[in-house]
């Protein structure tokens, strides 16, 4: 497990750190916008390496350990494929209608080969559209937390090495790597996307991002691996922000599908002055409050709900005392 793990973080460092020279040299670059967070061009599009060094990880780990099961392959083959069409999105710029609908086919698909349906056709159809739905906000909504240096990666590294932690003695360990890899592979990236950041995921790095963490979730609650009380927990961060911050700026009229930075993370950012700080908060608070819930949620899923909510409230009451934030 753990030279496959290795593989995968050096990978990402040294494929992240070529992609780098040579999107300067081509001038793949991501311009300031009114949803940007950053004042000068940056390359971008460096979540391609990144998933590069994912998909070398998990080729390196089949032959030493085990073949994979065939639900983390259909994950990774779906995981490459929006990876594919991110980088597409950040070279042409996509229209947004035709990437929420391969977005959608992406997880509506999914859910239907992994849910174990075996009810009547209409109950079969409601559950894969609402999982299905459940997955496609998570790939929106991690597209919308990459917004600051170093908190999607941040994010995805707790996440990941959380639900691996939490699933390992329960006979998970083929997900625990998985976890593990997904994890690794984000940490390399981070090397180059640390505050201040000389390289940006882009849509071909979040997308699959997001895509992989939902996926993970649904694998874990549908073999026993981790419940969603302790996914939603582990989450928790994004979740609250992107599902505040839509929610908000539908009630208050505005134009909630343009591109803004009135996200909570982007409003302390702006006012702090610092990436940095925004990311070791996401890191104290994962590490002081979530993954303890998350460890609890898992231990007694019968009070999973109610840990939930426990988890959620102060991040609620942040979100709104950041509001009037500039």
């Amino acid at each position: 497990m753990i030279v496959s793990v290795l593989v995968a973080l050096s990978a990402s460092i040294v494929l992240c750190g070529v992609y780098l020279r040579l999107a300067l040299h081509w001038k793949i670059m991501a311009t300031p916008n009114p949803r940007s967070s950053h004042n000068t061009p940056t390359p971008h599009g460096g979540g391609a390496p990144m998933m590069l060094a994912f998909a070398l990880g998990m080729l390196v780990a089949g032959p030493i350990y085990a073949p994979w099961a065939t639900p983390y392959v259909a994950l990774a083959l779906v995981a490459m494929g929006l990876a594919l069409l991110g980088i597409v999105d950040d070279i042409r710029a996509l229209s947004v209608r035709l990437r929420f609908a391969l977005y959608g086919l992406a997880c509506l698909t999914t859910a239907a080969y992994l849910l174990p349906l075996g009810g009547g056709l209409l109950a079969n159809g409601l559950l894969v559209a609402v999982v299905g739905l459940a997955m496609l906000w998570m790939v929106n909504l991690y597209n919308f937390m990459d917004g600051i240096d170093g908190i999607a990666a941040i994010q995805c590294v707790l996440a990941c090495v959380g639900a691996a932690f939490l699933s390992w003695h329960e006979g998970g360990h083929d997900y625990a790597l998985f976890c593990l890899l997904l994890g690794a592979s984000q940490l390399g990236f981070l090397v180059w996307n640390w505050p201040p950041a000389r390289l940006f995921m882009g849509d071909a790095g979040s997308i699959p991002t997001g895509f992989l963490l939902a996926g993970l979730a649904l694998v874990g609650i549908v073999y026993d691996h981790l419940g969603l009380a302790s996914w939603l927990i582990l989450l928790a961060v994004f979740i609250t922000d992107a599902s505040w911050t839509l929610l908000w700026r539908m009630f208050s009229g505005q134009a909630f599908t343009q591109a803004h930075r009135l996200h909570a993370y982007q409003r302390l950012a702006r006012r702090w002055d610092s990436h940095l700080r925004v990311d070791i908060l996401v890191v104290i608070m994962f590490s002081g409050w979530l993954l303890p819930l998350a460890w609890i949620a898992k231990i007694y899923p019968d009070h999973g709900f109610l840990l939930v909510i426990l988890a959620y409230l102060p991040l609620v009451s942040g979100m709104a005392k950041t509001r009037p934030l500039a």
